[in-house]
């Protein structure tokens, strides 16, 4: 199981039946069309083509690819030869089923953060996806206010999905074994975004992403000195007028704030195109 490197290229295979079974369990494929990123050497794919309604697989490594699309207990699946962010996952699963469709996948740390963003984009069809991740972006993932591992990606994440770190797993799941820990989350979609984002009368997604990582980029700072910095089309006097309509107090930091906060202060404060 892994993303398209090859092998002698630092790619990590899991091998640990215990795992799989986790993850498969945590998934729970029965019915489902499934999205496999990353096969590797079918450690998750074999048992996904017995389970699902109906299993895509995009694996980036053509000779791993190659492997898998010849072999007879996988005549019923789908395996692409291909790179999983060329194309909106739901072009990989095409027709589209009525019921959506699960994804699932080993997420190396260069394409952890675009995945993650492509399920979002999905949700209004992707049910859920079970990931395996670098520990360290996991705990970001499901983060709280106040700790220092809170940040955009746990923001924007929960403002449309609702994330659970199920397990990790040391290095010895993988061979060879990888220099670094992983965990398995689960990511659930919303039907409905925190705060009334995208809806009428709510902020829209691109300014509410602005705002969060407006306020992130210089996050030792009091949010009035990271949003002026990042929001330069806003003034200090505005920002804090608007600020105050709302009761956020700009003196805190932008770790402090809960994502629904965060999308009340996008939705007071004006866009540099104030529509």
């Amino acid at each position: 199981m892994g993303r398209g490197t090859a092998p002698p290229l630092g790619q990590h295979f899991l091998h640990d039946r215990a795992v799989i079974k986790r993850i498969i369990d945590a998934l729970e494929p029965q019915g489902w069309t499934v999205l496999e990123i990353g096969p590797g050497r079918g450690a998750l794919t074999y048992l996904l083509a017995e389970l699902a309604e109906r299993l895509v697989a995009v694996e980036l490594d053509r000779g791993l690819a190659a492997g898998l699309q010849t072999d007879p207990q996988l005549s019923e699946a789908t395996v692409h030869h291909g790179d999983i962010l060329e194309r909106p996952l739901s072009e990989w699963v095409a027709p589209l089923p009525e019921r959506g469709f699960l994804v699932v996948g080993n997420l190396p740390y260069q394409i952890t953060s675009p995945v993650l963003f492509a399920c979002l984009e999905a949700r209004a069809i992707l049910e859920r996806a079970v990931l395996m991740m670098q520990r360290e972006v996991a705990e970001r993932l499901v983060a709280n206010p106040g700790s220092k591992t809170y940040g955009v990606i746990t923001v924007l994440t929960a403002l449309y999905a609702s994330p659970k770190l199920l397990f990790t797993l040391g290095r010895g799941a993988f061979k060879p074994p990888p220099r670094v820990e992983s965990a398995v989350v689960r990511i659930g979609m919303r039907r409905t975004p925190l705060g009334g984002v995208d809806t009428p009368g709510g902020p829209s997604s691109t300014w509410v992403a602005a705002v969060v990582k407006a306020a992130f980029t210089q996050r030792r700072k009091m949010l009035r000195n990271s949003l002026v910095a990042g929001l330069s089309h806003l003034s200090t006097g505005e920002l804090r007028e608007r600020a105050d309509e709302v009761g956020i107090d700009l003196r805190r930091r932008a770790e402090t704030l809960s994502p629904e906060e965060f999308v009340t202060l996008a939705r007071v404060l004006p866009g540099p195109v104030d529509v």
